[in-house]
């Protein structure tokens, strides 16, 4: 299991690379998760997240093109890996299965 051990914020940020799929970069990822879970994500601690999970080799990252607006910078891109993809699926495996488990709430 410690192979594909996750966080909670790391899974939401690695669901959210899938999600925007090509277009997955520090400013969408943190658009769309505080635009989806109505939570406010600060910018350090999803590029801190963003590397860790490189790390991991659950990411990896690519330069696009430079631009005049970001003063020449060029956005770094993330897409999932093959490994990261196993992740996720381990992850809802697992997720799954405690949700299987669980009783009736109603009787608890």
């Amino acid at each position: 299991m410690k192979k594909y051990q996750l966080g909670e914020f790391e899974e939401v940020v690695l669901l959210t690379v899938v999600i925007l799929h090509g277009n997955a970069y520090g400013v969408t990822i943190k658009d769309d998760i505080e635009d989806r879970l109505k939570r406010e994500v600060s910018v350090g601690a999803l590029q801190t997240t963003l590397r860790r999970l490189e790390k991991k080799g659950f990411l990896d990252s690519q330069h696009g093109d430079s631009n005049d607006a970001r003063g020449g910078r060029p956005k770094l891109y993330f897409t999932i890996t093959a490994q990261g993809k196993e992740a996720i699926s381990y992850m809802r495996e697992i997720r799954n299965q405690l949700w299987e488990a669980l009783p009736d709430l109603s009787t608890i």
